[in-house]
């Protein structure tokens, strides 16, 4: 994006901590990286300083908050936020290192687990990082160099594997004010028989927002996790998340979409790859591009916030139609 006679627009970033309430010592906190839409001036200050201003006349600035999958670091999804950034949209990745479940010390997307119990699911939300990364936008949109730049109002949940189950489940704006929408990758709604559910049952989602929801068909991580729900899936890669667009998700406000990438692994979110943490060792190879890959999230994704900002939805199914070579299963409701 770029304006005529101008520096183009450029994504630059900053830090943020914040605290992360119901969590004791050391798990308290959180750090935010944001990722924003900049101009270069060349001048003294940005080169002393490192503080590049960001891009105004673009403003008001639509926000993703991304949701990381258990164990990936957020540096995974900076390739994503930097093309955002490009397209005018603001977004914040984070790192919460938090000890979910007895034993088990992750980076976490932020997840209630007591809030998906058969009796407490829908009653609550379960995003327990969301509201505080909320709080620190409106500071940020009160003071600093996105002072009055920020839209409040056009928030999206976006996720990578667990990250998009949380996003999913908690796109409700009566919990979050100022959600519009979610967008996942590599996540469905399945609900696990270790909290208590019956084999192939589903969180119904909210349903409010419209909602993007992406996979791939050589998701190795979905399909050899499909134990964990019965019988839901059958170690597929795909039905899972088929499922939970055609069955839990009950929007039907014409902004809803699927998009299943044929060759698309569970990590191809991630970039770039990093073996040491997360469960890449289940994963299967992906069968085109992973760069092709790549740019189609991105196009899905910058173009579903398109939608949201007020464009026509017709340019998602524009968008679909174009790269059908490259989908496996599209559908917009």
């Amino acid at each position: 994006m770029s304006t005529k006679n101008s520096a183009p627009v450029i994504a630059r970033a900053f830090f943020r901590a914040i605290e992360i309430p119901g969590f004791t010592a050391p798990y308290d906190r959180a750090s935010l990286k944001i990722f924003y839409p900049a101009r270069r001036t060349d001048s003294d200050e940005e080169r002393n300083s490192g503080v590049v201003l960001p891009a105004a006349e673009v403003s008001p600035l639509p926000i993703v908050i991304m949701l990381p999958g258990i164990n990936v670091g957020p540096e995974a999804y900076s390739w994503l936020a930097q093309h955002l950034a490009e397209q005018g949209i603001v977004t914040v990745t984070f790192t919460h290192v938090a000890e979910e479940m007895p034993g088990y010390i992750s980076l976490t997307p932020g997840l209630d687990i007591s809030a998906l119990m058969p009796d407490a699911y829908g009653k609550r939300h379960s995003a327990t990082a969301v509201a505080p990364i909320i709080t620190e936008l409106h500071a940020l949109n009160s003071d600093g160099i996105l002072k009055g730049l920020l839209d409040l109002q056009k928030i999206v949940l976006g996720g990578h594997s667990a990250g998009g189950t949380v996003a999913l489940l908690n796109a409700n704006p009566e919990w979050f004010p100022g959600v519009c929408g979610a967008f996942s990758y590599g996540a469905h709604s399945a609900a696990a028989t270790a909290l208590g559910y019956e084999e192939d049952a589903f969180f119904a989602l909210p349903g409010k927002l419209p909602t993007l929801i992406m996979g791939g068909t050589q998701d190795g991580c979905i399909a050899n996790s499909a134990a964990r729900y019965g019988k839901t899936g059958q170690a597929s890669s795909t039905a899972a998340v088929e499922r939970t667009f055609q069955e839990a998700l009950t929007s039907n406000d014409g902004n809803c979409t699927l998009a299943l990438i044929e060759g698309a692994n569970h990590f191809s979110m991630a970039y770039p790859a990093d073996p040491s943490t997360g469960r890449p060792f289940i994963d299967m190879p992906t069968t085109q591009s992973d760069e092709a890959i790549r740019e189609l999230l991105a196009e899905l994704v910058s173009t579903f916030i398109a939608g949201l900002r007020g464009d026509s939805i017709a340019l998602m199914e524009t968008l679909l139609k174009n790269r059908q070579d490259q989908l496996f299963l599209s559908a917009t409701r």
